[in-house]
Protein backbone atom coordinates (compact mmCIF):
# COMPACT_ATOMS: atom_id res chain seq x y z
CA UNK A 1 0.00 0.00 0.00
CA UNK A 2 1.30 3.61 -0.89
CA UNK A 3 2.05 5.87 1.89
CA UNK A 4 1.86 9.17 -0.48
CA UNK A 5 -1.32 11.27 0.95
CA UNK A 6 -3.97 11.48 -1.39
CA UNK A 7 -4.18 14.41 -4.23
CA UNK A 8 -6.55 16.86 -2.85
CA UNK A 9 -10.09 16.12 -4.07
CA UNK A 10 -11.53 19.50 -4.47
CA UNK A 11 -15.19 19.61 -3.03
CA UNK A 12 -17.94 21.16 -5.49
CA UNK A 13 -21.01 21.59 -4.04
CA UNK A 14 -23.60 21.72 -7.35
CA UNK A 15 -26.65 23.78 -6.90
CA UNK A 16 -29.06 22.82 -9.85
CA UNK A 17 -31.92 21.29 -11.91
CA UNK A 18 -31.65 17.63 -12.93
CA UNK A 19 -31.55 16.64 -16.88
CA UNK A 20 -32.92 13.13 -17.47
CA UNK A 21 -31.38 12.64 -20.25
CA UNK A 22 -27.70 13.00 -18.69
CA UNK A 23 -26.35 15.62 -21.33
CA UNK A 24 -26.61 18.70 -18.87
CA UNK A 25 -27.61 19.81 -15.41
CA UNK A 26 -26.49 17.84 -12.31
CA UNK A 27 -25.94 14.68 -14.09
CA UNK A 28 -23.22 16.85 -16.47
CA UNK A 29 -21.72 18.72 -13.36
CA UNK A 30 -21.31 15.14 -11.73
CA UNK A 31 -19.36 14.01 -14.37
CA UNK A 32 -17.67 16.78 -15.00
CA UNK A 33 -16.71 17.62 -11.14
CA UNK A 34 -15.51 13.84 -10.85
CA UNK A 35 -13.74 14.28 -14.58
CA UNK A 36 -11.52 17.33 -13.53
CA UNK A 37 -10.58 15.67 -9.86
CA UNK A 38 -13.15 16.52 -7.75
CA UNK A 39 -15.80 15.27 -5.65
CA UNK A 40 -19.25 16.39 -6.61
CA UNK A 41 -22.71 16.81 -3.62
CA UNK A 42 -25.77 18.11 -4.87
CA UNK A 43 -28.88 20.44 -3.83
CA UNK A 44 -31.46 19.54 -6.63
CA UNK A 45 -33.48 22.98 -7.59
CA UNK A 46 -35.76 21.59 -9.97
CA UNK A 47 -36.45 18.01 -11.89
CA UNK A 48 -37.07 18.47 -15.50
CA UNK A 49 -38.33 15.58 -18.35
CA UNK A 50 -35.94 16.31 -20.71
CA UNK A 51 -34.10 13.98 -23.93
CA UNK A 52 -31.82 16.00 -26.60
CA UNK A 53 -35.07 16.86 -28.66
CA UNK A 54 -36.13 19.01 -25.64
CA UNK A 55 -37.16 19.98 -22.14
CA UNK A 56 -40.65 18.72 -21.71
CA UNK A 57 -41.75 19.27 -18.48
CA UNK A 58 -40.60 20.97 -14.98
CA UNK A 59 -41.55 20.28 -11.41
CA UNK A 60 -39.31 22.73 -9.22
CA UNK A 61 -38.62 21.35 -5.98
CA UNK A 62 -39.93 23.25 -2.37
CA UNK A 63 -37.57 26.26 -1.25
CA UNK A 64 -37.06 24.01 1.82
CA UNK A 65 -35.79 20.86 0.82
CA UNK A 66 -33.55 22.79 -1.96
CA UNK A 67 -31.91 24.80 1.43
CA UNK A 68 -31.92 21.22 3.17
CA UNK A 69 -29.69 19.41 0.60
CA UNK A 70 -27.11 22.07 0.32
CA UNK A 71 -27.11 22.83 4.58
CA UNK A 72 -26.93 18.85 4.55
CA UNK A 73 -23.89 18.97 2.51
CA UNK A 74 -22.02 22.26 3.77
CA UNK A 75 -22.65 20.75 7.54
CA UNK A 76 -21.05 17.52 6.89
CA UNK A 77 -18.52 16.71 3.90
CA UNK A 78 -18.31 20.80 3.47
CA UNK A 79 -17.34 22.81 -0.02
CA UNK A 80 -14.13 24.25 -1.67
CA UNK A 81 -16.31 26.13 -4.02
CA UNK A 82 -20.34 25.64 -5.16
CA UNK A 83 -21.16 25.88 -8.14
CA UNK A 84 -25.08 27.24 -9.15
CA UNK A 85 -26.67 26.32 -12.38
CA UNK A 86 -30.22 26.21 -12.93
CA UNK A 87 -32.60 28.20 -10.52
CA UNK A 88 -35.67 28.73 -12.13
CA UNK A 89 -37.71 31.36 -9.83
CA UNK A 90 -36.83 34.41 -8.02
CA UNK A 91 -37.65 32.49 -5.02
CA UNK A 92 -35.25 30.30 -5.47
CA UNK A 93 -32.63 33.13 -6.19
CA UNK A 94 -33.24 34.80 -3.58
CA UNK A 95 -33.00 31.45 -0.61
CA UNK A 96 -29.48 30.22 -2.87
CA UNK A 97 -27.68 33.97 -2.18
CA UNK A 98 -28.44 33.13 1.60
CA UNK A 99 -27.11 29.79 1.32
CA UNK A 100 -24.07 31.26 -0.38
CA UNK A 101 -23.24 34.18 2.20
CA UNK A 102 -22.79 31.57 4.82
CA UNK A 103 -20.59 29.24 2.82
CA UNK A 104 -17.89 31.32 2.68
CA UNK A 105 -16.28 29.55 -0.58
CA UNK A 106 -15.46 30.87 -4.02
CA UNK A 107 -18.61 30.44 -6.50
CA UNK A 108 -19.24 29.91 -9.87
CA UNK A 109 -22.04 31.08 -11.08
CA UNK A 110 -23.59 29.86 -14.74
CA UNK A 111 -26.72 32.05 -15.25
CA UNK A 112 -28.82 29.17 -16.86
CA UNK A 113 -31.86 30.77 -18.71
CA UNK A 114 -32.12 28.73 -21.71
CA UNK A 115 -31.63 25.41 -22.55
CA UNK A 116 -30.23 24.16 -25.86
CA UNK A 117 -33.25 22.80 -27.43
CA UNK A 118 -35.11 27.01 -26.92
CA UNK A 119 -36.97 26.08 -23.20
CA UNK A 120 -37.10 28.74 -20.98
CA UNK A 121 -35.45 27.62 -17.75
CA UNK A 122 -35.66 30.88 -15.87
CA UNK A 123 -39.00 32.81 -15.05
CA UNK A 124 -38.33 36.79 -16.59
CA UNK A 125 -39.17 38.13 -13.96
CA UNK A 126 -36.39 35.91 -12.18
CA UNK A 127 -33.35 37.85 -14.52
CA UNK A 128 -33.80 40.85 -12.02
CA UNK A 129 -32.71 38.52 -9.11
CA UNK A 130 -29.93 36.61 -10.49
CA UNK A 131 -28.47 40.42 -11.72
CA UNK A 132 -28.67 41.34 -7.93
CA UNK A 133 -28.24 38.83 -6.39
CA UNK A 134 -25.87 36.37 -8.43
CA UNK A 135 -23.63 38.76 -10.17
CA UNK A 136 -22.18 40.30 -7.19
CA UNK A 137 -21.49 36.97 -5.27
CA UNK A 138 -19.92 34.63 -8.22
CA UNK A 139 -15.94 34.80 -8.31
CA UNK A 140 -16.59 33.56 -11.30
CA UNK A 141 -19.86 34.09 -13.70
CA UNK A 142 -19.80 31.96 -16.92
CA UNK A 143 -22.41 33.45 -19.41
CA UNK A 144 -23.04 32.76 -22.81
CA UNK A 145 -24.13 35.66 -25.09
CA UNK A 146 -27.59 35.44 -24.83
CA UNK A 147 -27.62 35.47 -21.27
CA UNK A 148 -25.08 38.33 -21.23
CA UNK A 149 -27.39 40.08 -22.81
CA UNK A 150 -30.06 39.82 -20.87
CA UNK A 151 -28.25 40.81 -17.55
CA UNK A 152 -26.49 43.64 -19.06
CA UNK A 153 -29.12 45.49 -22.23
CA UNK A 154 -26.05 44.73 -24.28
CA UNK A 155 -25.70 43.16 -27.87
CA UNK A 156 -23.20 40.60 -27.92
CA UNK A 157 -22.51 39.97 -31.55
CA UNK A 158 -19.00 39.96 -31.84
CA UNK A 159 -15.57 40.10 -30.09
CA UNK A 160 -16.50 44.25 -28.83
CA UNK A 161 -19.85 43.18 -27.45
CA UNK A 162 -18.12 40.07 -25.32
CA UNK A 163 -15.85 42.75 -23.86
CA UNK A 164 -18.41 45.59 -23.23
CA UNK A 165 -21.12 42.66 -21.64
CA UNK A 166 -18.15 41.15 -19.48
CA UNK A 167 -17.11 44.74 -18.18
CA UNK A 168 -20.62 45.88 -17.57
CA UNK A 169 -20.82 42.32 -15.06
CA UNK A 170 -17.84 43.14 -13.88
CA UNK A 171 -18.91 46.82 -12.79
CA UNK A 172 -22.23 44.93 -11.45
CA UNK A 173 -19.79 43.24 -8.63
CA UNK A 174 -18.67 39.32 -10.26
CA UNK A 175 -15.17 39.05 -9.48
CA UNK A 176 -14.28 37.66 -12.45
CA UNK A 177 -16.44 37.03 -16.15
CA UNK A 178 -15.87 34.36 -18.20
CA UNK A 179 -17.70 35.49 -21.70
CA UNK A 180 -18.11 32.31 -24.06
CA UNK A 181 -18.48 32.65 -27.55
CA UNK A 182 -19.71 29.60 -28.66
CA UNK A 183 -22.88 32.07 -29.70
CA UNK A 184 -20.70 34.64 -31.97
CA UNK A 185 -20.47 33.70 -35.16
CA UNK A 186 -17.18 32.94 -36.49
CA UNK A 187 -14.46 29.99 -37.36
CA UNK A 188 -13.50 30.63 -34.13
CA UNK A 189 -15.05 30.19 -30.42
CA UNK A 190 -13.47 33.35 -28.68
CA UNK A 191 -13.79 33.33 -25.18
CA UNK A 192 -12.22 36.32 -22.76
CA UNK A 193 -11.57 35.92 -19.23
CA UNK A 194 -11.98 39.42 -17.71
CA UNK A 195 -11.28 40.61 -14.18
CA UNK A 196 -10.28 43.53 -12.45
CA UNK A 197 -6.42 42.97 -13.53
CA UNK A 198 -7.05 42.61 -17.28
CA UNK A 199 -8.38 40.70 -19.90
CA UNK A 200 -7.39 37.02 -21.39
CA UNK A 201 -8.17 35.40 -24.72
CA UNK A 202 -8.65 32.22 -25.02
CA UNK A 203 -9.53 30.52 -28.71
CA UNK A 204 -9.98 27.53 -30.43
CA UNK A 205 -11.03 26.40 -33.85
CA UNK A 206 -15.03 25.73 -34.13
CA UNK A 207 -16.45 22.44 -34.19
CA UNK A 208 -19.10 21.56 -36.60
CA UNK A 209 -21.66 19.69 -34.77
CA UNK A 210 -24.99 19.18 -33.19
CA UNK A 211 -23.82 17.61 -29.79
CA UNK A 212 -23.61 20.46 -27.66
CA UNK A 213 -26.09 19.68 -25.22
CA UNK A 214 -24.82 20.49 -21.72
CA UNK A 215 -21.22 22.56 -22.46
CA UNK A 216 -22.08 25.51 -20.33
CA UNK A 217 -22.92 22.86 -17.71
CA UNK A 218 -20.22 21.80 -18.25
CA UNK A 219 -17.50 23.63 -18.83
CA UNK A 220 -19.19 25.98 -15.51
CA UNK A 221 -18.38 22.77 -13.29
CA UNK A 222 -15.17 21.86 -14.19
CA UNK A 223 -13.83 25.09 -13.38
CA UNK A 224 -14.97 24.72 -10.31
CA UNK A 225 -13.44 21.08 -9.46
CA UNK A 226 -10.43 23.28 -10.62
CA UNK A 227 -10.73 26.52 -8.09
CA UNK A 228 -11.83 23.52 -5.19
CA UNK A 229 -8.76 22.16 -5.73
CA UNK A 230 -6.89 25.01 -5.64
CA UNK A 231 -5.82 25.86 -9.04
CA UNK A 232 -5.25 29.81 -10.20
CA UNK A 233 -8.45 31.03 -11.86
CA UNK A 234 -6.56 31.02 -15.07
CA UNK A 235 -5.14 27.77 -14.87
CA UNK A 236 -8.48 26.40 -13.92
CA UNK A 237 -10.32 27.86 -16.85
CA UNK A 238 -7.99 26.60 -19.26
CA UNK A 239 -8.08 23.49 -18.22
CA UNK A 240 -11.69 23.33 -17.94
CA UNK A 241 -12.38 24.65 -21.27
CA UNK A 242 -9.69 21.85 -23.09
CA UNK A 243 -11.58 19.03 -21.11
CA UNK A 244 -14.92 20.35 -22.81
CA UNK A 245 -13.43 21.00 -26.22
CA UNK A 246 -12.16 17.46 -26.75
CA UNK A 247 -15.72 16.27 -24.78
CA UNK A 248 -17.66 17.74 -27.94
CA UNK A 249 -15.08 16.76 -30.33
CA UNK A 250 -15.36 13.36 -29.40
CA UNK A 251 -19.40 13.54 -28.72
CA UNK A 252 -20.93 9.88 -29.13
CA UNK A 253 -23.52 10.83 -31.20
CA UNK A 254 -26.86 9.66 -28.79
CA UNK A 255 -30.33 10.82 -29.52
CA UNK A 256 -32.36 13.16 -32.49
CA UNK A 257 -31.40 16.08 -31.56
CA UNK A 258 -28.72 18.31 -29.30
CA UNK A 259 -26.84 14.97 -28.05
CA UNK A 260 -24.33 15.44 -24.86
CA UNK A 261 -20.65 15.66 -24.69
CA UNK A 262 -18.61 12.31 -24.22
CA UNK A 263 -17.91 13.67 -19.92
CA UNK A 264 -15.80 10.36 -19.76
CA UNK A 265 -13.42 10.31 -22.38
CA UNK A 266 -10.51 10.79 -20.11
CA UNK A 267 -11.01 7.50 -19.07
CA UNK A 268 -10.34 6.23 -22.62
CA UNK A 269 -6.99 8.08 -23.97
CA UNK A 270 -4.46 5.51 -24.74
CA UNK A 271 -6.57 2.91 -24.96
Amino acid sequence: MSSLPPPHLGRVLIIAGSDSSGGAGIQADIKAVTMMGGHAATAVTAITVQNTLGVHDVLALPLHLIEAQARAVLNDIGADAIKTGMLGTAAVVERVAAILDGADVPVVVDPVMIAKGGAPLLEAAAVAAVRSLMVPRAALLTPNAPEAEALTGIAVTDLDGQRRAGEALLALGAKAVLMKGGHVPGDLVIDLLLTAAGEIRLEGPRIDTRHTHGTGCTLASACAAGIARGLPLETAVAEARAYVFEAIRRAPGLGQGHGPLDHGWPLRVGT
